[in-house]
């Protein structure tokens, strides 16, 4: 990409306007609904401060695909995103993918994403935290078929201990 711009992929809930441009303060220069051929979403990750609930993921499956939000974003904003994530301290690691546009799907480009080899199967996703999904993959109009997929994902109610704990990172994620 010129003059130094990243390609983001974003699956989890950096899809969601309220999360990228809110939370974290990242005004994008371009969003576009897109798929990332070869993964696959999974929504068993855990935090880094134990809360009880899990978080979206991808790992590697040569039949699947997951679909996000393909965000250009500055060199600076990549690195929040890096930061906030947890890239430097193991909570993610950033990994390459190729992304195809929904609207162009013969275009497809390198895109910088995030991924963790951290499962935990007992865990699993809030509604609040499902909810996010949901709403980020509506605003880019991703198909119906993936929107119903999010709402059929089993969740549970959020836990007290994370409820308390995200005021606390909200306030961490906006600090620049």
């Amino acid at each position: 990409m010129s003059d130094g711009r990243v390609w983001y992929f974003a699956y989890g809930s950096n899809m969601e306007t309220a999360t990228l441009r809110g939370r974290r303060g990242i005004e994008p220069l371009c969003a576009l609904g897109a798929r990332a051929a070869g993964w696959r979403l999974v929504l068993d990750k855990p935090p880094l401060v134990p809360v009880g609930e899990a978080f979206a993921n991808i790992v590697p499956d040569a039949h699947a695909a997951v679909l996000g939000v393909l965000y250009e974003l500055s060199p600076a904003d990549w690195e929040h995103v890096e930061l906030t994530e947890g890239v430097r301290i193991g909570n993610y690691r950033s990994v390459t993918v190729r992304a195809s546009p929904l609207s162009e799907p013969a275009r497809e480009v390198d895109a910088r994403t995030l991924t963790s080899d951290r499962r935990d199967p007992t865990l699993g996703p809030s509604v609040r935290y499902m909810a996010s999904l949901i709403a980020g993959a509506e605003e880019p109009g991703l198909p119906a078929e993936y929107v119903a997929f999010l709402r059929a994902v089993p969740a549970r109610p959020e836990t007290r201990e994370a409820a308390a704990f995200r005021p606390l990172l909200d306030e961490v994620l906006r600090r620049r």
